[in-house]
């Protein structure tokens, strides 16, 4: 079972299923997580794991399924992390604006009227802009 997909609903179902029963954690099994499911069976005659599993299965509806994936089914050769952020798009125009900007800064800075600091200051300004 530790090769095979986990579907969301199923874990919790039975996360569910464990705040009712006197016998709770089985959905961690279920997951691939044996150490935290035999913690929730050695603490089945308080009330810590029925209420774990309330929680666990509120968060596993609350996941989409990419989230879910990325969390219990990462091990599987089929599940790839979450793609990486899009870069963003800067318009070779306004790159072109931010450069005379930063010549006209350096200018400035030669000609003594603002100090290394503003310079540097502005300049960081600037390139941020651009990334």
């Amino acid at each position: 079972m530790l090769n095979k997909h986990k579907s969301r609903k199923v874990a919790a179902i039975i996360a569910f299923t464990g705040t009712l029963s006197p016998i709770s954690g089985l959905h961690k099994f279920y997951l691939g997580q044996p150490v935290w499911g035999l913690l929730y069976l050695l603490l089945s005659w308080t009330p810590i794991p029925r209420v774990a599993s309330a929680i666990d299965a509120i968060w596993y509806l609350f996941q989409n399924e990419d989230e879910f994936d990325y969390n219990f089914n990462s091990n599987l050769e089929l599940v790839s992390a979450p793609p990486p952020p899009k870069p963003k798009i800067v318009e070779q125009t306004n790159v072109n604006a931010i450069a005379d900007a930063l010549r006209q800064l350096d200018r400035l800075r030669q000609d003594g009227l603002i100090s290394e600091y503003e310079f540097e200051q502005k300049r960081r300004q600037l390139i941020n802009r651009i990334s």
